[in-house]
């Protein structure tokens, strides 16, 4: 299998599948859009121009959960009741968290508004204090997001509440969730990941902070 995945380094929905190419111990090739010749490569391959991008052997695949189940099916467990959950918790971190937390980024790059817009900011944010309680007390209980075995749902929790932290910080009674995520930033494919995005830290329009 010849595998090439296009993103950005400081990309959460890149560090999806790099987290499951990493779980897999598979070989792959990462072309960083930072690279001008690699992004026209990429809008060649893709033209939305959402990334990452997987190519398998020639063949483009799109949107990072469909691509963890193409490089690691073992991270969806064959169990329906136990697969529900995981595809669950990967939709919740990505459009319950996520979302907001990049909502409030895209607010403070220059190249998409000059005036960051306050009541979308504060929409945002409220949206992450209303997602927290339900995810802690989701999560209460377990070792990783849906349950003992680390599965897609955490390549997910990873990056989206990596960021999330960083925007609206989890709040100190919430100990479910401020451990899981101390826990699955510690996971070795997931620590890979953010050690290899830290040279691009300045590129965070907040100010990115001293941990993590």
């Amino acid at each position: 299998m010849t595998l090439e995945i296009y993103g950005h380094p400081f990309s959460s929905y890149t560090w999806k599948p790099l987290i499951a190419l990493y779980e897999a111990g598979m070989a792959f090739e990462f072309r960083s859009l930072e690279q001008p010749d690699v992004q026209a490569e990429f809008g060649v391959l893709w033209p939305v121009g959402k990334f990452p991008l997987l190519v398998d052997n020639g063949v483009p695949i799109m949107e990072s959960s469909i691509i963890i189940e193409h490089v690691a099916p073992n991270l969806v467990p064959t169990d329906r009741d136990a697969a529900r959950e995981v595809r669950l918790l990967d939709r919740i971190f990505d459009n319950a968290v996520m979302t907001p937390t990049q909502a409030v980024v895209a607010e403070h790059l220059p190249f998409i508004t000059e005036t960051p817009d306050e009541n979308r900011i504060a929409r945002a944010r409220a949206a992450l204090d209303k997602i927290y309680p339900w995810l802690n007390e989701r999560l209460a209980g377990r070792t990783w997001a849906a349950g003992d075995d680390f599965t897609m749902a955490d390549c997910s929790g990873a990056p989206s509440l990596f960021y999330a932290d960083w925007i609206q910080p989890i709040p100190e009674e919430l100990g479910a969730l401020r451990e899981y995520r101390t826990r699955v930033l510690a996971r070795p494919s997931v620590a890979r990941t953010v050690d290899e995005a830290r040279p691009y830290r300045h590129l965070f329009p907040l100010g990115a902070p001293d941990r993590d």
